[in-house]
């Protein structure tokens, strides 16, 4: 009787590889672990930042207003600078504004229908309803406007009857809490806004620099679930680009205000054209691994080339973002990328198909916006990866060789030459001149 068991060999085989894969799961899951623990970790350190910044405003508001404005409870200046703190980080200036514009609208629409129409219910309804009205005519949207005026408008048209000489107070209070607010974030504790932005711009790189060695090995082993798994990846970083819009937001704010940041508004400028960049080559890459996944699907040929051309731009954004931080001259990551985009070149010579054209393309593009990121000149970035591109085409089909000696005339131009010269022959001869083909006598 046959054994239909497969041999000890396949089975040892089919074990290793589950293993593998299982191993590949596992250190996949630490890794995005370890990441989460560190988004964790920057975000705990922003929110300690944040509450000793909102507890210091509030006691020094608090403080300010007694002094200032009298006995009494003054509740809304350490509230208007706990409001003010706790905005998000690149709208404090604009949300102080806004507080104060709703606190003036609140007032003067509250005063003038309590005027006309007296103290109610329907009353505080009407002043209500007309003040959100007006301060959404005037802000477009909500926000820290619309909600003061109707606050405001609520404690005019309720309070005012029972108590005299509302309006002064509620002013005075919300100045004196939104300039407090301000002056804790620009003045006592500004935060680093290189220090923010960084910190905001290291996932994307490590998400970069991860997920396009992955997309080179899924191309070098022709692993369509893989490259699917890299695009899954790069279109789950809209978190990640929401926070660094914030940062630099926040960053502007920062040297804006603060007098001890005015330095770095130059580096600010140069790090906010870098993450514009960075963006870029994050929706390029996004497009590569779809391309990838495409054409791997499609069974097209991959060169060797395409899938080192990768490696080499995920090696490039890495010494990038590296040369950025000690401030020199990205020179070693322009050698990268003209090496990327020279792979680029051989591959498209070597033969791809249409997806593969498209991921030469985006290769091309993605490296051009790298050395942009890095600080190079738009033209000069397009004319140095069309360069690397075009002598890596040339490596693989080198142009055809200029004849270094005339070629041979066809009869028939000896027959025009012929015809030619016995004319001028015979115009010689009448004018009375030597022959010209022959030596004159």
């Amino acid at each position: 009787m046959a054994d239909d068991r497969p041999p000890v060999e396949s089975d040892r085989s089919r074990l290793d590889e589950a293993a593998e894969r299982g191993g590949q799961a596992v250190e996949r899951v630490r890794h995005r672990g370890g990441q989460a623990g560190r988004v964790r970790a920057r975000q705990w350190e922003l929110t300690l930042v944040i509450a000793i910044q909102a507890g210091l405003a509030a006691g020094l508001a608090a403080l300010i207003a007694q002094q200032l404005l009298g006995p009494g409870a003054h509740v809304f200046a350490p509230a208007a600078a706990v409001g003010t703190i706790a905005t998000a980080i690149g709208q404090r200036a604009r949300r102080t504004f806004e507080l104060l514009a709703g606190v003036g609208l609140g007032i003067v629409i509250g005063d003038t229908l309590r005027f006309f129409l007296g103290s109610g219910p329907w009353q505080t309804g009407a002043v209500v309803a007309l003040a959100i009205a007006s301060a959404l005519l005037v802000a477009g949207k909500g926000g820290q406007l619309v909600g003061q005026a109707g606050g405001t408008a609520v404690l005019i048209s309720t309070l005012a009857p029972m108590e005299r000489g509302l309006e002064l107070p509620r002013i005075f209070d919300a100045l004196v809490g939104g300039v407090v607010g301000l002056a804790v974030v620009a003045l006592l504790l500004p935060v680093n806004p290189l220090r923010v932005l960084d910190r905001a711009a290291s996932p994307i790189f490590e998400i970069l620099c991860e997920q396009l060695d992955e997309l080179s090995q899924a191309l070098r082993k022709r692993d369509a679930d893989r490259a699917m798994r890299v695009l899954e990846r790069f279109r789950g970083t809209e978190g990640d680009l929401s926070r660094l819009h914030e940062a630099l937001s926040g960053a502007e704010e920062v040297v804006t205000i603060a007098p001890a940041r005015w330095h770095r508004r130059q580096q600010y400028h140069e790090y906010a054209r870098t993450a514009g960049q960075l963006e870029r080559l994050l929706l390029d890459s996004r497009a590569m691994a779809r391309w990838s996944a495409t054409a791997l699907q499609y069974n097209e040929t991959i060169p060797p080339e395409l899938p080192d051309a990768i490696a080499r731009l995920g090696r490039a954004t890495a010494e990038m973002r590296r040369e950025c931080r000690v401030g020199s001259y990205p020179e070693r990551t322009r050698q990268l990328v003209e090496q990327c985009a020279e792979l680029a070149g051989r591959a498209a010579a070597t033969g791809v198909g249409s997806f593969g054209e498209a991921l030469v393309t985006g290769l091309r593009t993605a490296a051009s916006d790298l050395l942009r990121a890095a600080g190079c000149d738009p033209d000069d970035a397009n004319t140095a990866v069309r360069r690397a591109a075009g002598v890596g085409e040339a490596a693989i089909h080198p142009p055809a060789r200029r004849h270094l000696h005339r070629s041979r005339p066809t009869r028939a131009t000896r027959a025009r030459r012929r015809s030619h010269l016995a004319a001028r022959r015979r115009n010689d001869d009448r004018a009375g001149l030597p022959d010209r083909g022959r030596p004159a006598r």
